[in-house]
């Protein structure tokens, strides 16, 4: 092979020669392996004892999870009967309860039409280019008033009271509300507890390890009764709209420490240079300092993130009907007890689509705006 490499160099002109591949051994699948799984004596070990812990663990798990599992049977007596696998059939039957709730049955078309605009919404934002990506922005920012009447009702749309709103589209919508208004917000705490203001700064830091240093179960506990005590007599809050509320300002408390981390990281001689530019505060922090401390910050954004989005099953606790709810609701009746594995099973799977999802985007980003030499 080395003997007709030099053959084929031997037969060009200088400066002629054309670009080869790199050798095989040193790129591709076979090099990939060869590092990461055999790269040392430890690797070795590790992948051998990796390769048969699969082997005892993913046979009897692949039995259980599919070839021996019933998809379609109307109780678990049924299940049983069938097959000894598990019994998907209650994720079947209850399928619409798991994703929508009780929202209407005639209606769940206006759940699944805010999702796909939901989704149209993230294109400008998640991918830079975007056609006619500024007018899409436009877009993007009315869609949450879109959302709300096409969820609620309102402009000649049948209303829906916001109780009915309950599986996994409610910890969809707490979960991207909490992210999407988290975000500026916790940014503009970073920039508030770092500033100089003598009032400013004391209020932030305030807010920052108040918050840091309650539960979210009891800021949720708080938004549901203690709330009411504290408004005129007579007065609806929405408990919807008061979890949205607690679950954006906590979620922004830990993401003002996120970006603060970011900020620090900077180095001061790039503020300074921005002043030397005669750029003014708001111009320096948007131009100059804030996109290098949010690329730093993203691994730590995104984790932020995805606990919130977990954590939106602790919405159970105080009286909405989330997945988690539907699935112990699912649990009560007597035709489908003792399914507590597949029903949990199911939803781990969901969230993890979504967070994986996530997950995967940031490792994207961080690539996608990587400058530096890999270490």
């Amino acid at each position: 092979m080395a003997d007709t490499v030099q053959a084929q160099a031997r037969s060009y002109e200088p400066g002629t020669h054309p670009d080869l591949p790199p050798p095989i051994a040193t790129s591709g699948p076979i090099a990939w392996v060869k590092e990461n799984l055999f790269g040392s004596p430890l690797n070795i070990a590790l992948t051998l004892l990796s390769v048969y812990l699969l082997y005892l663990i993913l046979p009897g798990a692949l039995n259980w999870a599919i070839f021996d599992a019933v998809f379609f049977a109307g109780s678990r007596e049924e299940c049983r009967a069938i097959d000894s696998g598990a019994c998907w059939a209650l994720a079947n039957v209850r399928f619409g309860q798991f994703i929508y709730g009780f929202y209407p049955e005639d209606l769940r078309w206006r759940v699944d039409l805010a999702f796909v605009m939901f989704l149209l919404a993230l294109v400008p934002v998640l991918w830079d280019r975007t056609p006619y990506r500024q007018q899409w922005f436009i877009y993007s920012a009315i869609y949450p008033i879109i959302a709300y009447f096409l969820l609620v009702g309102g402009l000649g749309l049948e209303p829906v009271e916001t109780t009915k709103i309950g599986g996994f589209a409610l910890n969809v919508l707490i979960g991207v509300t909490g992210i999407a208004a988290s975000l500026p917000l916790g940014i503009l705490l970073a920039l508030g507890r770092r500033s100089h203001m003598p009032v400013v700064r004391p209020l932030c830091v305030m807010f920052i390890e108040f918050i840091r240093g309650v539960p979210l179960i009891t800021l949720l506990f708080i938004a549901s009764t203690m709330l009411n005590y504290f408004l005129p007599p007579g007065t609806t809050f929405d408990l919807i709209l008061r979890v949205l509320i607690m679950v954006t300002i906590f979620s922004a408390a830990y993401i003002a420490e996120v970006v603060r981390g970011g900020l620090q990281a900077i180095p001061k001689g790039q503020i300074e240079a921005a002043d030397a530019m005669g750029l003014r505060y708001w111009q320096s922090m948007r131009l100059v300092v804030l996109p290098q401390a949010l690329k730093i910050s993203i691994p730590g954004i995104v984790n932020t993130f995805v606990g919130l989005f977990k954590d939106t099953t602790l919405v159970v606790i105080i009286g909405l009907t989330d997945v988690l709810g539907v699935g112990r609701a699912s649990l009560s009746d007597a035709k489908w007890q003792g399914l507590s594995t597949e029903v949990y099973v199911f939803i781990a799977i969901l969230f993890f689509i979504c967070c994986f999802s996530m997950a995967r985007y940031s490792i994207y980003l961080e690539k996608k705006l990587h400058t530096g030499h890999k270490r």
